[in-house]
């Protein structure tokens, strides 16, 4: 299984090499055997021309003579019978015109040449045309090897990483959350990678959100259930209307508590909103701000979004700053440029700056604060989720003469 891949590709490459190869050699057989013949016509004239059938024999073996001596090679001129006509240098065998060409043992070679009006120029010479024992076939069977060994590294390599990215998945896939993969190189594989890092980074933030959200969750339902329990226990022995009431309120703190959960993971799995619309930011402050006691005033501005969403957000920012702030508690909209800002402050104890972006997290208790006066829950949690749902972003900043101050910056609303 491992090197599958590596066999595939580096044998589907051998393959084209030897198809391209085969190719090529018939390619150049056939191209061989067409020049052969030409030059063999050629030949024929040109020896003609030199020794005309009319020229006498004296003249014939002066004319071989200085050739034989040019190229140092054995020459006969038959006629068509087969007789010996002239002849210069050494001897050749009775049988020469019987075969046309002939390669010899030795360093000599033999060839015959039949002319236009029969006769025939046979000739024995050193082998001076090209190197012994050259081969097309044998130079393309060559380079297909050099390319093969070439091909190796590079078929081996792109397979190495390949198998790297299988492996980085698979350890992924037995729980190994943290696994990830090289990320070499800018071709196709390096763009898989950073594709499988970026959704492994996302994934394994959902899973620690999720285990912290549900571990912080637990321990914050269990004060209010005790709470209920008790309250329940005393009504039944004593009713009264307060009892009553303490019920009341630990009930609705759970179901703002469960609310808030199924809201922050129903957020965590959302990419876009679901209805987006335009949304008048200064009438929903003062909404909100009328129903919870909070000063409100700005100018008027329009932001694209979900009114619910963003409806939570104000009213989470106006509770928190009533829950841990102190008052007067105002809230005001202006907008700056591009964006619109919502300013929600609080005249209370502050932040201290080492703890002003912690809050953000969910369920932060700040330093020193018991367990019985509990932690931050999910408000603020919820308003930087909503905030980035929605382009935003929220931050704090400590406003001078004290307090607490936490700005909400939006996208304005472009038609």
């Amino acid at each position: 299984m491992r090197s599958r891949l590596f066999l595939k590709i580096y044998l589907t490459l051998l393959a084209s090499l030897a198809a391209v190869a085969v190719a090529s050699a018939a390619f150049v057989w056939l191209g061989q055997g067409e020049e052969e013949s030409s030059w063999e016509s050629q030949r024929a004239r040109f020896v003609t021309a030199l020794i005309p059938p009319d020229t006498d024999p004296r003249s014939v073996e002066a004319t071989l003579t200085r050739f034989s001596r040019a190229f140092d090679a054995d020459i006969a001129v038959y006629d068509p019978r087969g007789k010996l006509i002239a002849s210069a240098g050494r001897p050749l065998p009775p049988d020469i015109v019987e075969r046309p060409w002939h390669h010899g043992g030795g360093r000599f070679h033999t060839m015959v040449t039949e002319l236009p009006d029969g006769r025939a120029v046979a000739a024995r010479m050193e082998r001076p045309f090209r190197p012994a024992g050259r081969n097309p076939l044998a130079y393309l069977a060559l380079i297909a090897g050099v390319i093969g060994l070439a091909a190796y590294p590079v078929v081996r390599h792109l397979t190495r990483r390949l198998e790297r990215l299988r492996g980085g998945v698979d350890a992924w896939g037995r729980g190994d959350f943290v696994a990830r993969v090289p990320e070499d190189g800018s071709d196709e594989v390096a763009a898989v990678a950073k594709s499988f890092n970026k959704a492994a980074d996302h994934v394994e933030r959902l899973i620690r959100s999720h285990r912290a959200l549900l571990a912080n969750a637990s321990h914050e339902l269990r004060s209010p259930l005790a709470r209920l329990r008790m309250a329940i226990d005393l009504y039944e022995e004593a009713p009264d209307e307060s009892r009553k009431q303490e019920i009341v309120r630990n009930l609705a703190e759970l179901d703002t508590l469960i609310e808030e959960i199924l809201v922050a993971s129903r957020l965590d799995h959302v990419e876009r909103l679901d209805a987006a619309e335009s949304v008048d930011l200064l009438a929903l402050v003062s909404e909100e701000g009328a129903r919870n006691g909070v000063e409100v005033s700005g100018t008027p501005a329009t932001v694209t979004g979900d009114a619910r969403l963003i409806g939570r957000l104000i009213r989470n920012l106006m509770q928190n700053a009533l829950r841990h702030g102190g008052p007067p508690v105002t809230a005001t909209v202006a907008q700056a440029g591009s964006a619109v800002e919502l300013r929600v402050r609080d005249h209370g104890p502050g932040i201290p700056d080492s703890e002003s972006a912690r809050v953000f997290e969910p369920f932060y208790r700040p330093a020193g604060r018991s367990e019985a006066a509990g932690g931050w829950g999910l408000g603020l949690a919820l308003v930087r989720q909503i905030a980035e749902r929605h382009g935003g972003a929220v931050r704090y900043e400590t406003p001078q003469g004290g307090g607490a101050c936490f700005v909400v910056t939006l996208p304005v609303h472009t038609a």
